[in-house]
């Protein structure tokens, strides 16, 4: 697509089906979330978009390709692909108002588009990870993939590395796309894969025990248990898509924003554990990296093996 994304599917604005909706209030009751907070909190809206945009008629939801074309070589300290290049908020949330734009919709926390809101404008809000919003979910609704085993969506023929966008929209359309079946059938590779157990069945995460968690939300010492499951993994974890064997169809980005740069790439154990505050903010200029900041990389660095 002309704005890099790789996929686009549009669905109703309604609230989310009941079993879905009890099967979050569920995983955040049992305290599956760990301590991120922000997960539950403004439950009502994640449920039902409405009470984010009352104006709202259609979700719009995009995908955009992060699979890296060059990577960390397996011997090397890892990090989940995600967060190879630039911050994905950025990226996707300029891409998602550009799109808004086209069609005339304007968002309306930042009056961006405003421009043409005029009498044949319509009310939007766009959102990426900083709004309540259930995105795989409405992925799924949207009919541009099925939600896997793993608990990460899936497009047929291109795999999991995708970040996701939604636009909240007071714009009607004549058709909308309908919802994906499943196509993991009896395949259990993520659940094996996990080496935590924090996928103990299918479709069931306990973010609390996931390495991303772990290594990134969570501001206290990791487990001892959990620690030494980590193995040369520094930040986030891939484990869980990379054996899905859907992800054989994923294809390099396009998107140059999400490229690795050739500092990050050629980085050895030595220079991670000597990693200054100065090299961190060098390296992770304008990256997803930052949310975990200095101290939360230097705690899982100095839990690396003594030899790799």
């Amino acid at each position: 697509m002309r704005l890099g994304f790789s996929a686009c599917g549009v669905s109703r604005c309604e609230p989310v089906e009941q079993k879905v909706a009890d099967a979050f209030l569920s995983w955040v009751g049992e305290g599956r979330h760990g301590t991120m907070a922000y997960m539950a909190g403004n439950v009502e809206k994640r449920l039902n978009p409405s009470l984010l945009l009352p104006s709202a008629r259609s979700v719009i939801v995009v995908a955009m390709n992060y699979y890296p074309e060059k990577r960390l070589r397996d011997d090397q300290v890892q990090f989940a692909y995600y967060a190879y290049g630039k911050d994905y908020h950025e990226v996707v949330r300029s891409r998602l108002l550009k799109l808004a734009a086209s069609l005339s919709i304007y968002d309306i926390r930042h009056r961006e588009g405003a421009a043409c809101a005029g009498s044949s404008a319509y009310e939007g809000l766009v959102c990426c990870d900083t709004v309540p919003v259930l995105e795989r979910y409405w992925a799924w609704k949207s009919g541009i993939g099925w939600i896997g085993k793993n608990s990460s969506l899936i497009i047929p023929h291109a795999g999991s590395f995708f970040f996701l966008g939604v636009l909240l929209t007071e714009l009607e359309f004549t058709e909308y796309d309908v919802p994906m079946v499943s196509f993991c059938g009896n395949c259990e590779n993520c659940l094996r894969s996990c080496p935590t157990g924090a996928l103990s069945s299918a479709y069931h995460l306990d973010a609390s025990r996931c390495l991303s968690y772990l290594t990134i939300e969570n501001r206290g010492e990791i487990p001892p248990e959990y620690a030494e499951k980590m193995g040369n993994t520094v930040y986030g974890c891939d484990r869980c898509q990379l054996c899905c064997p859907h992800n054989r169809f994923a294809t390099p980005t396009e998107e140059v924003a999400f490229a690795a740069s050739d500092e990050f790439l050629s980085m050895t154990v030595e220079q991670w554990h000597s990693l200054t505050e100065e090299d961190y903010r060098r390296l992770f200029s304008g990256s997803a990296v930052k949310r975990a900041k200095y101290t939360g990389l230097r705690r899982n660095i100095d839990l690396l093996p003594e030899e790799q």
